[in-house]
């Protein structure tokens, strides 16, 4: 008991002024940001660019189903025309678990390959950051999870995102999952921040509008909660802001006509623009929630951060009134004449409206009650020791939160009782038979 409370209290004390020390550092921190190709066709702007390069063999690092729509081609056909070869490693799947990784590490290397390009979505990116880091070093992925644990920098890496949601292709980090423990591990490095990137549209045309809105509220995500914390710079916060007002404006568009090629660009740019924001201001309490559903349910990423982040910026609120007016501002949400607690509180309910418009659920079907401890105490951990977070939350606030979002319980109507009908009594001979009285009947409540 006595050691639980000086964690607390070493929790809530000490380790705020560490973050606020980390945050000082990451503000200096040199990140390369990497030159961007924007519009239909860069995909294969950047083949024609890698193959200028002088790469004796590429990896691509792919999925499935871009291999299996050709998504990569016009970047191959331009690497082919180069006359760079490539070799493609498309077996990448949900939340890129260290086996696949192991796989790909184990190909890298056999290939002898000398660069790689990361055509897909998230976990693609994320898989082929770890895939380059790790052969470099000669490391198990495990080895690497945490900041700065490689000696030597990846082969140059190049990404072609092909959702407009996480942001991989410019930022440090790269999150996988540890099937094994039902984890996610984040690695980061300033060094796996790719080289070159292509924001190409017309590779995010045929996304199911699901898959549209659950990646376009994890952009969201990264972008309030780099705004929101205390690590933020000009420069982050500019991005996050431009992010957010490219977000509401354009991802209704894009979920309600997949062809619209200029809600897809500026969904590409917004998703880009909020990962160069938390790429040097962090995140927070959402994903530090949201990286546990995922690891205990494999529930995808960006669905977990949109159904958690309207309760976390709700819980939240009393330390960040300011931010959330300017935030309704750059929403269209609020007008500079009203108050910033209304302001607030419009921006606040514009992010519950913006999500329930595109499909986003309220409720996380696969989250358990026995499970909820565990989950906020992983959670509560992962976020104080790591996000500037503007509001701690302690165990109790995160399980309450964890709570709101249990999937609903089917209503279960009262059945009306069935009229019993009398048993009858043998007579006494010193009696007369009394008659048997009938039940009352009663009228269901209605629900």
């Amino acid at each position: 008991m006595i050691s639980n409370l000086i964690g607390d209290r070493v929790r809530s004390i000490g380790l705020p002024a560490v973050k606020r020390a980390a945050g000082v550092v990451t503000r200096l921190l040199p990140i390369p940001q990497p030159t961007l190709l924007v519009g239909p066709g860069s995909s294969a702007r950047l083949g024609q660019a890698v193959g200028g390069f002088g790469h004796r063999l590429v990896l691509i690092v792919t999925d499935q189903v871009v291999s299996k729509l050709g998504l990569f081609e016009p970047l191959t056909e331009a690497l082919a025309a180069a006359g760079t070869s490539f070799v493609i490693f498309d077996e990448v799947t949900a939340d890129a678990p260290i086996a696949v990784i192991e796989k790909g590490i184990e190909f890298f290397t056999r290939q002898g390959c000398d660069a790689i390009v990361a055509i897909g979505g998230g976990s693609v990116m994320d898989a082929a950051k770890v895939i380059g880091l790790a052969a470099a070093n000669d490391r198990h992925p495990r080895s690497l999870v945490g900041y700065f644990r490689s000696l030597h920098g990846p082969a140059p890496i190049y990404a072609v995102p092909t959702t407009a949601g996480t942001g991989s292709e410019v930022t440090v980090a790269a999150v996988i999952s540890d099937p094994q423990h039902e984890k996610k591990l984040v690695i980061a490095d300033t060094r796996i921040v790719p080289k070159m990137a292509a924001l190409d549209p017309l590779l995010m045309t045929g996304l199911p509008k699901p898959v549209t809105a659950a990646t376009g509220m994890d952009a969201l995500t990264h972008a309030i909660e780099a705004y929101i914390g205390y690590w933020g710079t000009s420069f982050s916060d500019r991005m996050a802001l431009s992010a957010v007002s490219m977000i509401y404006e354009n991802l209704p568009l894009a979920c309600n006509d997949g062809a619209n090629l200029a809600a897809r660009e500026k969904m590409a740019l917004a998703s880009t623009y909020a990962g160069l924001a938390f790429t040097r201001a962090n995140v927070g309490n959402a994903h530090a929630i949201a990286h546990q559903l995922g690891g205990k349910y494999h529930t995808p990423h960006g669905l977990a951060n949109a159904i958690v982040l309207p309760h976390v910026l709700r819980f939240s609120a009393p330390e960040i009134i300011d931010k959330l007016a300017t935030l309704a501002l750059r929403a269209k949400v609020g007008n500079e004449s009203e108050p910033k607690g209304e302001l607030a509180n419009r921006f606040l309910d514009s992010v519950e409206l913006l999500a329930a418009s595109v499909g986003i659920p309220r409720h996380l079907d696969a989250l358990r009650e026995h499970d909820i401890p565990a989950l906020a105490k992983a959670a509560c951990w992962e976020a104080d020791t790591n996000y500037p977070v503007p509001r701690r939350m302690t165990q109790d606030d995160c399980e309450a939160l964890l709570r709101a979002i249990l999937p609903e319980q089917p209503e279960v109507k009262p059945s009306v009782p069935r009229k019993k009908a009398a048993a009858k009594r043998p007579a006494r001979k010193s009696a007369p038979p009394v008659a048997a009285k009938a039940p009352r009947r009663r009228s269901a409540k209605t629900q």
